[in-house]
């Protein structure tokens, strides 16, 4: 069961949605060294204490991850920070 699992809606075309989910993926892996793959419209992430993805749907994400040790004493402000920027760029 994954520390972290959150649904936001969207009205972006497939592709922005995408391509918004990608400018995400690449902060994250320039601020804390995350290595992200895509597999068809799932976006995948993970470093040492943190594995998780980005599931894009026609108009949501599915947001999961599962914390290590050290990231799960963090749960709240990583779960606050994920919906700040879903909603500023998502909303």
């Amino acid at each position: 069961m994954p520390d972290i699992d959150i649904q936001h809606s969207h009205t972006m075309e497939p592709q922005q949605a995408r391509a918004a989910v990608q400018d995400i993926a690449d902060k994250l892996t320039e601020r804390f060294g995350v290595v992200c793959r895509w597999d068809r419209d799932t976006l995948h992430f993970d470093r040492s204490g943190i594995e998780g993805q980005i599931e894009v749907a026609p108009s949501s994400l599915h947001v999961t991850a599962t914390l290590g040790f050290l990231f799960a004493a963090m749960k709240g402000p990583i779960e606050s920070e994920l919906r700040r920027v879903l909603d500023k760029r998502f909303s």
